[in-house]
Order: C-alpha cells, then sequence, then structure tokens
C-alpha cells in the first residue's frame, strides 16, 4: 500500500507513527515521542519494539517485542492510517532492525539511532549496529546521532572538535540517508551545537548547555519533535531549528515537574499548558 501524501496546505493533521521501544516512566521511549508529537502539532501512533523495566535512575530489565510482530504493528497502522512520517527510536537487534526495514511505508523517516540508556544500560546489541547501517540508515530521510553513536557507526574514534563533527556527519551520510543531524550535547564547553549535513551542504545550529539533571529523552523527543515537523511539511533546516527550540523550551521547563530521583524527564508541555 502506497500512503497518501500529507499537503501541509491541505488543513489537516499529520500522522506519525513512532517506532520505539517503551519507557514506563514516561520521559523516553514511544511515551516521550507521542508527547512529542502532541506537543509540535501532530496525531501520534505507535508501534513498540520492546518493553523496557527503567525509571529516571536507570534500566533494570529490557523485553523484546518478536521481530514479525514489530513488523506487523506497523503494517496494521499503514494499511489504516495515512502515515505522513516515521520517527524510529529503540531498535535492539539486528532481527528488528531487518523486520522493521521491511514493513516501514514509503514516507519521510527520522532516525533515531538509539544505542545507550541515559543511566548508562545498552539498548542496542552489538550484531545490531551493521544491521542499522545496512538496513535502516538508506531509509532514513535523516537520522539524529549523538557524537558517541555516531563513532559506532562509522567505527571511529569519538568527534571532539566541530571540524570533525562536520567530517563525521558528511561521512554517516555517504552511509545512504538523506541528511544526517548530528549532535554536540558531548562537546566540552559552554556550547552544545548541532551540525546538519544534507545535499546543500553542512549547517550550524547553535545552543546553549543547561545545566540540569532534566535530560532523561531528549533523544527521543528531538527526534519526535523533528519526524512532526516533516510530517507536518516543513523543510528540513527549519524543522530542525523548531524541533531544537521545542526540545530547548521543554528542559528549561522541566524544573515544574516532579518525576523521580535520577535524571528527570523534560516537560514536554512547557509553555502550552496553561499557567506552565
Amino acid at each position: 500500500m502506497t500512503p497518501r501524501t500529507f499537503h501541509a496546505d491541505s488543513g489537516g493533521i499529520a500522522n506519525i507513527l513512532s517506532i520505539a521501544g517503551s519507557d514506563p516512566s514516561g520521559g523516553a521511549g514511544v511515551q516521550a515521542d507521542l508527547k512529542a508529537i502532541s506537543a509540535n502539532g501532530a496525531y501520534g501512533m505507535a508501534a513498540l519494539t520492546a518493553l523496557t523495566v527503567q525509571n529516571t535512575r536507570g534500566v533494570q530489565g529490557v523485553h523484546l517485542v518478536p521481530p514479525e510482530f514489530v513488523a506487523d504493528q506497523v503494517r496494521a497502522v499503514a494499511e489504516d492510517v495515512r502515515i505522513d512520517a516515521v520517527k524510529i527510536g529503540m531498535i535492539a537487534t539486528a532481527e528488528i532492525a531487518r523486520a522493521v526495514a521491511d514493513a516501514l511505508p514509503d514516507v519521510p523517516v527520522v532516525m533515531d539511532p538509539v544505542m545507550v540508556a541515559k543511566g548508562g544500560a545498552s539498548l542496542l546489541a552489538e550484531d545490531a549496529v551493521a544491521a542499522l547501517g545496512e538496513a535502516l540508515v538508506p531509509k532514513a530521510h535523516v537520522i539524529t546521532p549523538n557524537l558517541p553513536e555516531a563513532a559506532v557507526l562509522l567505527g571511529c574514534d569519538e568527534a571532539v572538535t566541530r571540524d570533525a563533527m562536520a567530517e563525521q556527519a558528511q561521512a554517516l551520510r555517504a552511509l545512504g540517508c538523506s541528511a544526517v543531524l548530528l549532535k554536540g550535547g558531548h562537546l566540552e564547553g559552554e556550547d552544545s551545537p548541532d551540525v546538519l549535513a544534507d545535499a546543500d551542504g553542512v549547517h550550524w545550529f547553535e545552543g546553549a548547555r543547561m545545566a540540569t539533571r532534566n535530560t532523561h529523552g531528549t533523544g527521543c523527543t528531538l527526534s519526535a519533535a523533528l519526524a512532526a515537523r516533516i510530517g507536518r511539511g516543513v523543510a528540513l533546516p527549519e524543522a530542525v531549528r523548531a524541533a531544537k527550540a521545542y526540545v530547548a523550551r521543554a528542559i528549561a521547563g522541566a524544573g515544574a515537574l516532579e518525576v523521580g530521583s535520577g535524571h528527570g524527564p523534560t516537560h514536554h508541555f512547557a509553555g502550552l499548558w496553561p499557567d506552565w
């Protein structure tokens, strides 16, 4: 089935499918994705790849969904609902990566190559890295790795300078995706710059580093917000700017939440809820 194309001027609401794992504490995974998609003006849907036992202090367990069942979830939605963009998060295994690749509808795909949880737990099997690169990266409109994830995908040292970031973003794009948004949050210094490599070259997006522990699920949130904007028909550079501004606002507003004692979640509806 070929989904209908969404047009931003049609007056409709874009439908965004998240393919990711579940976070019962609500700060990351599909729970964060659905909040971010909603806050960015689109309708969120989800196909689960894994159930996790986790809270703000870390991941204690992972129960994987069988690969074909993951694919069946995607196909069931696509058979009935127009999908305007897909966000891919936690994939976990090579088998799930290949199953998802086979089931993807022909729409823009934002892939966040989730490898390690905020608390340090591994969320991607070693043999899955190659499958991500071979099966999913070439299908992506844009991938959104952080610096450690980029290094793993490329099999090289982690970038520690802006020049190295730009080189690695372009090297990742050579793996077959249309664009790469390489996030610089792991760089040292007061700034947190991201670099976008696409067909038009390299573009920098600046950001101030915020001193906070409320960063649980920021990667999920950014990629889901980006998928929502792209699904609404927004051009990639502007979608990146809007998604980054949204995440910055969500982090800044996280102090209003009282969720957990570890790495707290962002406030996905900061500035949207009354009185917040």
